[in-house]
C-alpha cells in the first residue's frame, strides 16, 4: 500500500474535509454544502470527497456530529471540572455564552434545528436525537442543582432546562440580529433573574 493511500493519510484527509465542510455549513447552512464547492475548496475531485463520503448526506450528518463534538469539548467537558450543582450549571451557561459569541456569525447546529424542524430523514432525526440529548444533560445538571440544595426540592430539571435553551436561543438570535455584546447583556440578566427563580 502507498503512503498516499494508508489510513492514518485517509483518516487526515477526512478531517480536512470535514473541517471545511465545517466552515461553509458555519456560512451557508448544512442545505449549503455543496460537492462542488466543497471539492475545491480543499482542491479535490468530486469523486475525491465522495471517496470519504458516500453521500452528500453522509457528508451533511459527518458535519453535524462534528459541531456536535465541538459543541461537547468546549461546552460540556470544561464545565463538568466544576463542583455540581449551580457551579456547574452556570459554568455550562458561562461557555454557551462564549460558544454564541465565536458563532454569532452562525452555529450549523442551531441552523440545522431551523433547516430540518419539518422534515423526515436521518438529518432530521439526527437532529432530533443530537438536541435531545443535549436537553437531557441540562435536565441532569439542573437534577444535580436540586440535589445540592441549590434549587428548590420542588423545582422541575425539564422545565429548568427549556428556559436554559429558550434563553440561550434568544441570545443566538439578538447576537446576530443587534450584535453579541447587547444580547449578552439582556440574556446574562435573564439568567439572574432564573437561578434566583429557583433557588431553594
Amino acid at each position: 500500500m502507498s503512503a498516499t493511500h494508508t489510513p492514518g493519510k485517509r483518516a487526515m484527509t477526512r478531517e480536512l474535509i470535514l473541517d471545511h465542510a465545517y466552515a461553509l455549513a458555519t456560512r451557508d447552512g448544512l442545505e449549503g454544502l455543496s460537492i462542488g464547492n466543497l471539492a475545491a475548496d480543499v482542491g479535490m475531485s468530486k469523486s475525491g470527497v465522495f471517496a470519504h463520503f458516500g453521500s452528500r448526506e453522509d457528508l451533511q450528518l459527518a458535519v453535524l456530529d462534528a459541531g456536535a463534538q465541538r459543541f461537547a469539548a468546549a461546552v460540556m467537558v470544561p464545565a463538568l471540572h466544576e463542583p455540581r450543582g449551580l457551579p456547574r450549571l452556570r459554568a455550562i451557561v458561562r461557555r454557551w455564552f462564549d460558544w454564541s459569541c465565536a458563532h454569532a456569525e452562525g452555529c450549523v447546529l442551531l441552523s440545522a434545528v431551523s433547516e430540518y424542524d419539518g422534515r423526515e430523514g436521518a438529518l432530521h432525526d439526527g437532529v432530533v436525537r443530537q438536541q435531545s440529548q443535549w436537553r437531557e444533560v441540562l435536565a441532569q445538571a439542573a437534577q444535580l442543582a436540586i440535589d445540592a440544595g441549590h434549587f428548590r426540592a420542588d423545582a422541575d430539571p425539564e422545565q429548568i432546562a427549556f428556559e436554559i435553551y429558550a434563553l440561550i436561543l434568544g441570545l443566538h438570535h439578538d447576537a446576530g440580529l443587534f450584535g453579541f455584546e447587547p444580547a449578552s447583556a439582556r440574556a446574562e440578566a435573564a439568567f439572574e433573574r432564573l437561578w434566583r427563580s429557583w433557588q431553594a
